[in-house]
């Protein structure tokens, strides 16, 4: 492992490289070199911080149209363990993180809790050694990558509930009608209402996405073209 490999990959020099240091060290190797190494939780918890005002200020300043509802949402969706997992694998991260035996041995560096969670270490270390400003230009990128891959995902749901709406009269209603498959592999079936009549049905891997199809199929129905 070279550490210098790695400032290279993130575009970032370190004044400090025991900042670094740190927030690729996992629990499990500061566990077994104590008392002399400390371990990223502390970096991690930090830099959950800073990637939460960074994408609230992006959000912010740059997705005007949306109520402070879908934008605590969308923030939500770029900090989830999914989003910083595909972030971290972008830049190796897993090739650099300091392990314990166990955790090599057992698949740790393509975890994605332990990738994750290195990767808010890394931000925090960032931020601690060059600002805010040095936090910001390194996680942009990601935030504005994982914001334009959701504003490309429509939410049927939402648009058919909005169509709706504007009669006070019609109200809309979810049904789960069918559950099928073992339990790694479920398939649900889902209707959905409008007052008492079926206008669309959905089949998903859960609930949401048969929701999203049922829906979807609702707008379909209606002339409106996914």
């Amino acid at each position: 492992m070279n550490i210098s490999d790695f400032e290279k990959k993130i575009g970032y020099k370190f004044n400090n490289i025991n900042l670094l240091e740190t927030a690729l060290t996992h629990s499990s190797y500061a566990n077994e070199k104590q008392p002399s190494r400390e371990c990223n939780e502390r970096l991690e918890f930090l830099g959950d911080s800073v990637l939460g005002v960074i994408t609230a200020e992006y959000f912010y300043h740059n997705v005007k149209h949306l109520p402070e509802g879908e934008m605590t949402k969308k923030r939500a969706a770029c900090a989830c363990e999914k989003s910083l997992f595909c972030f971290a694998k972008e830049i190796e991260l897993g090739k650099y993180i300091y392990l314990g035996r166990g955790e090599e041995n057992t698949g740790g560096r393509n975890r994605a809790s332990i990738l994750a969670d290195a990767f808010e270490a890394v931000i925090a270390a960032i931020y601690l050694d060059g600002g805010l400003d040095e936090a910001r230009k390194f996680v942009l990128d990601f935030v504005k990558k994982s914001a334009t891959q959701q504003m490309s995902i429509r939410d049927y749901k939402t648009e058919l509930q909005e169509i709706i709406q504007k009669n006070p009269d019609e109200h809309l209603s979810y049904t789960l009608v069918g559950e099928s498959g073992p339990d790694h592999n479920k398939r649900f079936e889902v209707e959905v209402n409008l007052n008492s009549n079926v206008i669309g049905c959905g089949t998903g891997r859960s609930k949401k996405i048969a929701e999203q199809q049922a829906a979807k199929q609702a707008l379909e129905l209606m002339g409106i073209k996914s």
